[in-house]
């Protein structure tokens, strides 16, 4: 299974063509993207009028929306910042903390377009679509 990061959802959603974009098509048509309930978030609080916001709404209620923050997770996330930042790495967005502690917990790969992430993949196992 894949997560599809914000970054690459806002890509596609505003038109971009890259090969995120259209790895993200071929996930949807094949079924096997994950999407977090964080993530959702993200994508809606970035819609610029509430025509848009409805409308990607409704776009992504056709997939299952995965609860992502647990205590668990959490308590993953903060060591895993401590472990980046033992080695002089700073995560810029704790949002992206808890989307990669939850996909490298989950198993899951994860497809994005965000450099927060590399350091993730590099030290932490996390591993990149």
């Amino acid at each position: 299974m894949i997560f599809v990061d914000s970054s690459v959802w806002i890509a596609k959603f505003r038109g971009h063509n890259c090969r995120e974009v259209a790895l993200l098509t071929d996930l949807v048509d094949d079924g096997t993207l994950v999407l977090g309930d964080a993530v959702l978030l993200e994508i809606l609080q970035g819609a610029r009028s509430d025509k848009e916001f409805h409308a990607v709404y409704w776009h992504l209620q056709e997939f299952l929306i995965h609860p992502m923050l647990s205590p668990a997770i959490a308590v993953k996330a903060a060591a895993n910042y401590r472990t980046l930042r033992g080695r002089g790495i700073t995560i810029r967005k704790t949002i992206d903390l808890i989307i990669g502690t939850f996909c490298i917990e989950n198993g899951f790969y994860l497809l994005q377009r965000d450099r927060d992430f590399q350091p993730m993949a590099a030290h932490l196992g996390l591993r990149l679509a």
